[in-house]
């Protein structure tokens, strides 16, 4: 009740290689993470775009954003800010994107206090 969903999804298909178990998993983590940097109270969107190459899938939340000097080292595994948890679901869920579907994860953008936009590109086929 406290987290505004919103979904902007385009027109036709979007045709990738996809293992719906593993992307789901990595979907899933990446909303916990999203809903726990807004502590349970925010803004949370899934866009889904393309262009000539690539579906790209932008997850945005208005948590307390991400120093840009972290961008690389949140997906090492390990690495975390919260007081629970072992720091490795973003590094599982980039390796779940860049080895099984050959595609990349990255921060798009983040402002600290605003939120964040992380985006997953998968290549079309």
């Amino acid at each position: 009740k406290l987290i505004n969903f919103s979904i902007d999804l385009p027109g036709g298909e979007l045709p990738v290689m996809l293992n719906k178990q593993l992307y789901g998993w990595t979907i899933e983590n990446m909303f916990k993470n999203a809903i726990d940097a807004m502590k349970g109270r925010g803004d949370l969107s899934i866009v889904i775009t393309r262009d000539t190459s690539y579906a790209k899938v932008l997850i945005s939340d208005t948590g307390k954003g991400i120093p840009k000097s972290k961008f690389h080292s949140i997906f090492e595994p390990g690495f975390t800010t919260k007081k629970r948890g072992w720091g490795l679901g973003l590094s599982l869920a980039k390796r779940i994107i860049e080895e099984y579907h050959d595609g990349r994860v990255s921060v798009l953008k983040s402002e600290i206090d605003k939120g964040t936009t992380m985006q997953i590109s998968l290549k079309l086929i």
